[in-house]
Order: C-alpha cells, then sequence, then structure tokens
C-alpha cells in the first residue's frame, strides 16, 4: 500500500505533453493510444499511486481539443474475437467504448474498420454502427504490408483507404484490443491529409516500458511479464542511442518496424519527425516516480502475480510451458520469490493444517489471515469473512453471520437450484453479510471494512471458481492460486 508515484503531476506532465506535440505538428495530430485506458490495472499495482482511469482523466482535460477514432480488424469482427478480461466480442467492445467515451463527454466521431475485404459478418456490423448514427470507414489490406513502403504510400496502397473525416486538433486512435491497425490508420491519415495540404503529425501514448529507467529496472521488468505471452522484449533503442547518445528503453517490436515507419513518413512528408521509436512516444510516466523502493517492490510482487497467473494459465490449456519458463528467468533476474507474498506460504500450510483447499490475504497493515474449507462456506467466503472481521476489530470466533441464515442459502443451492456443491460463494456471503448488516452492528462494522481489501494479495491452494475469481476483481483484490484443481474431472465450468 506504500505509494511511490505522483498521479497528479503525471497528469499535468502527460497533457501538457501532447499539447506541446500538437503545436510541433502545426495544429493536427494522429495519437495512437496503446495499452487499457479507462482500467489500467497493470500501471496502478507497478506505480503504486498511479489511478486505474488516469489516461482518460488526462485526455478529459483535452476534450474540447480531443476526438476519436476506434479501429477494429475485420478479421476479428467476422470470427468473434472476445476480449478475455470482459468476456464480450470485439464489435460489441467497440460499442461499450463508445459509450463510456460520451458519457465523459468526449467525441467519438467514427470507427475504422480495417483490413475489410468483404467479410458477410462485417457488413452486418457497419449497418449496425449506421442505424445508431455511428460513421464508419473501411481501410484494406495492402499488399506487401509493411515492408513494401513505395506500395504502400501510393495510390495503391493508403490511397485507397476511405478518407476518415475529422475536425479536432487531436485525434486519438484507440482500439478494442492489438492487432486492430491503430499504427496503420494513422500512417494512412497523414497520406490523405498530406495530399490536402494539411500538415499532421504522428504519435504514440504508451505507458510501458517507461523510456527513461533503466532496462532491468523491476518496472519494465514487470511489463515484460505481462507481455510473456506476446513475446514482447525490453530493448535499448539501438536509433535513440545512434541519434542522441542517451540510452533509452523501447520494446522489440516497435524497434523493429521503426525503419519501416521513418520510410513511411519521409515518402509521405519529405522528412521523418523522428530519428527513434523512442521520439515517437508521449510518456511522462518516468518523471512522476518519487519513491523508487515502493515502485520497485510493487513490479516484484506484480512478477510473482504474472508467474501464478501462468502456471493456471498453462493448467487450463491456454499458454504455453514456454511462458513459464520466460517468467522464471525474469523472476531470476529481479530476486523474485514467493517470500514476497506471505499469504503463499500461509496458505499453504493451512491446507496441510485441515487436508483441505484453503486461501490467506495479506491485510493493508501487514497481517496475513486465512480461510478454509468448511460444510457450509468454500474458503474464498471463508477468507472474506475473516479479513473484514480482522480489519473490524472483531473477534475471529464470532460468527458474522449465523449458521441459522447459512444452512437454509445451502439447501436451496442443492435442492432447488441443482447445485454439487452446497458451500457458499463470496458473492453470496457477501450478499447474506449485507442482509445481516440490516440488523446486526457488528456485521454492519465488518461491511463498511470491504472497501479496504482493494489493493490486497490473496493466495489460493486450488483454482478459483469463475464466480469468486470476479468477485475478488471487482472489490480490487489481487488473487493468485496453485495450478490445480479442488476435484479431479476433465471439465472445469
Amino acid at each position: 500500500m506504500r505509494q511511490g508515484f505522483d498521479n497528479q503531476k503525471y497528469l499535468r506532465m502527460q497533457s501538457e505533453c501532447i499539447r506541446e506535440r500538437i503545436g510541433q505538428f502545426g495544429g493536427k495530430l494522429y495519437l495512437e493510444l496503446g495499452g487499457k485506458l479507462f482500467d489500467d490495472y497493470h500501471a496502478s499495482r507497478v506505480l503504486p499511486g498511479f489511478e486505474p482511469d488516469s489516461k482518460i482523466r488526462m485526455l478529459a482535460q483535452l476534450k474540447d481539443e480531443l476526438e476519436i477514432v476506434i479501429s477494429i480488424n475485420a478479421g476479428d469482427i467476422e470470427k468473434s474475437k472476445k476480449r478475455g478480461d470482459l468476456g464480450i466480442t470485439y464489435d460489441d467492445e467497440v460499442l461499450r467504448l463508445t459509450d463510456a467515451f460520451r458519457a465523459l463527454g468526449m467525441m467519438v466521431g467514427s470507427v475504422c474498420i480495417t483490413r475489410y475485404t468483404g467479410q458477410p459478418g462485417v457488413d452486418v456490423f457497419i449497418r449496425r454502427l449506421q442505424n445508431l448514427g455511428i460513421k464508419s470507414y473501411k481501410h484494406y489490406p495492402i499488399e506487401g504490408y509493411p515492408y513494401d513502403v513505395r506500395k504502400i504510400v501510393s495510390e495503391e496502397g493508403f490511397g485507397k483507404n476511405e478518407y476518415i473525416e475529422t475536425t479536432r486538433p487531436l485525434v486519438l486512435v484507440t482500439a478494442p484490443g492489438p492487432g486492430s491497425g491503430k499504427m496503420a490508420t494513422c500512417l494512412s491519415q497523414l497520406y490523405h491529409e498530406n495530399k490536402r495540404g494539411v500538415k499532421a503529425g504522428y504519435a504514440k501514448f504508451e505507458t510501458f516500458p517507461v523510456w527513461n529507467l533503466p532496462l532491468k529496472h523491476p518496472v519494465n521488468v514487470a511489463y515484460e511479464a505481462a507481455t510473456a505471452d506476446l513475446d514482447d522484449v525490453n530493448m535499448i533503442d539501438p536509433f535513440h542511442l545512434e541519434a542522441y547518445g542517451k540510452t533509452a528503453v523501447n520494446y522489440n517490436r516497435d524497434i523493429d518496424i521503426f525503419p519501416v515507419l521513418k520510410a513511411m513518413m519521409e515518402r509521405i512528408q519529405g522528412s521523418s519527425p523522428y530519428q527513434s521509436p523512442t521520439d515517437m512516444g508521449v510518456n511522462m510516466a518516468g518523471y512522476c516516480i518519487f519513491d523508487q523502493d515502493a515502485v520497485c517492490e510493487a513490479s516484484r510482487l506484480e512478477i510473482l502475480r504474472r508467474y501464478y497467473q501462468a502456471q493456471v494459465a498453462i493448467r487450463q490449456g491456454e499458454a504455453a510451458e514456454t511462458q513459464k519458463e520466460k517468467l522464471e528467468l525474469l523472476m531470476q533476474q529481479t530476486g523474485v520469490s514467493d517470500a514476497l507474498c506471505p499469504a503463499i506460504d500461509a496458505a499453504l500450510c493451512k491446507a496441510a493444517d485441515t487436508g483441505a483447499p484453503a486461501a490467506a490475504m495479506v491485510l493493508p497493515d501487514g497481517r496475513v489471515v486465512t480461510g478454509k474449507t468448511s460444510s457450509l462456506l468454500g474458503p474464498s467466503a471463508a477468507l472474506l469473512l475473516n479479513a473484514l472481521k480482522a480489519l473490524a476489530g472483531i473477534d475471529k470466533e464470532v460468527d458474522l453471520i449465523s449458521r441459522e441464515t447459512l444452512e437454509p442459502i445451502c439447501r436451496l443451492k442443492i435442492e432447488n437450484l441443482k447445485n454439487r456443491n452446497p458451500r457458499l460463494h463470496s458473492d453470496e456471503v457477501l450478499i447474506a453479510l449485507s442482509i445481516s448488516s440490516a440488523t446486526d452492528p457488528v456485521a454492519a462494522r465488518a461491511m463498511a471494512e470491504l472497501s479496504s481489501l482493494s489493493g490486497c494479495d490473496a493466495h489460493f491452494t486450488v483454482i478459483l471458481s469463475s464466480v469468486d475469481e470476479k468477485t475478488y476483481k471487482k472489490l480490487g483484490i489481487n488473487v493468485t492460486s496453485q495450478p490445480k484443481y479442488q476435484v479431479r474431472k476433465l471439465y472445469h465450468g
């Protein structure tokens, strides 16, 4: 819970930097946004003090100058690709993002369909947008992209794309997920703007890796851990070093594509405003760290979380073994071990003592509480109640919810709802606790501590059910688990 990042300074510096970049290009800037905009929990975990919605709050300061274009890959629409964290398709995510932007008074000008080849499902989506009053534009695949610069920057390349009409000086290009064609959308617009005699520029708004922190700084290593499934690797930017004699950190994909990107900009505008991929970035995060120790400690914890999450993903068949191996190497580089999170050892010890699944949580003051499996409660539910009792100063022997209240709920689950497991999940026990709090002042004291759980780390000796995982996530609790299921079976729904 120790803070190490000045969020207000970040909001001020980042917005000032973007305004300066708009001025650098004569009043028109296409800003590609990488990473999550509304809920950047990774940044808030590795930079304690960074608020998850900092990016959108910063952009809200520029909303009178801002217009948003959302890019989406036609192939992702056609195959109904989903966001893993939200479980909704990319096309639905476009609509969710539009609603979220508009709720903040921001202008969503249009949607750009990239790599369009007349896919039937995409045409349905385009009609859906039209019926909702949202403009859409089509961009097409370009043979030889991204390396055949001569063809790409021509009437046979970008020239075939529909020109996106924009009216404001700052055009934010974002997307429902990676591979949506944000950069290509920006460059296509630069081509068309240049043809129309409009001077415009391009820049990237990404938080990680933090360019002015050392290559092996735990914050940057935590970024590698977070993108282990993408094979992203942090590197010293060789172009920046050659051009300025200064060390800066970037990642492999941006470094690999930079010569091509620079050649495109030279062909479009006659010269490139950037000498390195680091030049393209707009990122003031490194200047806003005021406690290196706090940030390093938080980042090492995040690497440990990613390691356990990868093990679970491998167990579920959603990741390759190489991902675990890469994370083990990153842990070795940064001195990360289970000892960083006392909840891990506490949960394993409780499971060994009881012979059943167990859990543990590190509270904000450093105390560790545990939860065990009982006839009425699963370990996730028991852990929540025990954590709330500890935070509220309630004796651990006190029952916050009476057995007489819990037993009918368990019978309902078995007899009427046809569940096999009678034990209460964490969401069910919270509902029961909230009902009890209406008449029991002790339960009310416990309920009042719910918000104090945000940011705590909890570890489980078995893989959490999706219901419990979602509840803990909503409470802001960081969850890890051992890579094994409670029961032996092939399907775990």
